[in-house]
């Protein structure tokens, strides 16, 4: 399982806007790279990541080779109601990695 870091806000009004962040630790190995033997080194990225607000997905993002080691994603979210924010990603290899706060609404 792939570890991350997320920066979710503790408390928001209702209807603001909520920037969640991520980093997910991962090499994001692009398939292009040899090791010191000369084999190539297999392609394994962090291919989705799917973000849900109290179980509703309200992020989604298909990444590929492009992307740099440790990938960083920022968004923003409306707050509506008290709940959990939950990230959710795989990579090219299967493994899966999953984060999640809670986010308290106010009035």
């Amino acid at each position: 399982m792939s570890l991350a870091r997320i920066l979710v806000p503790p408390t928001a009004k209702r209807g603001e806007l909520v920037e969640l962040r991520i980093a997910i630790q991962h090499p994001m190995e692009t398939g292009f790279r040899m090791d010191n033997n000369g084999r190539v080194i297999p392609k394994n990225t962090v291919n989705t990541l799917i973000c849900r607000y109290n179980g509703a997905e309200v992020f989604r993002a298909e990444m590929g080779s492009g992307i740099a080691a440790n990938p960083y994603l920022q968004f923003y979210i409306v707050a509506r109601e008290s709940g959990n924010v939950e990230f959710n990603w795989v990579d090219d290899l299967g493994e899966k990695g999953a984060a999640s706060a809670p986010l308290q609404v106010t009035s």
